[in-house]
C-alpha cells in the first residue's frame, strides 16, 4: 500500500530528476494518457484534439497596437 510518506519521496525524486519546469508538462501528460486509458476501459471515444484546442483557445478582439513613440 502507498503511504503519503511514499507518495512524498516519489515527488520529491521526480522534482530532482525533471526539475521544476518539466514537472508540470509530465503531470498533465501523465493525466491525459490516464484520462485516455480509462475512456478507452469504459468505451468512450476520445476527444478529438483539435476540438480540445477550440474549446481552450481565447479569442482576441483586436491584435495589439504599435507604441506612439519608440521606447528607449
Amino acid at each position: 500500500m502507498l503511504q503519503p510518506t511514499h507518495l512524498l519521496f516519489v515527488l520529491v525524486i521526480a522534482l530532482l530528476v525533471l526539475g521544476p519546469k518539466r514537472l508540470p508538462e509530465v503531470g498533465r501528460a501523465l493525466g491525459r494518457g490516464l484520462r485516455d486509458f480509462r475512456g478507452a476501459l469504459s468505451g468512450e471515444e476520445p476527444a478529438p484534439r483539435e476540438q480540445v484546442l477550440e474549446e481552450t483557445r481565447v479569442e482576441t478582439t483586436e491584435p495589439a497596437k504599435e507604441p506612439a513613440e519608440p521606447v528607449r
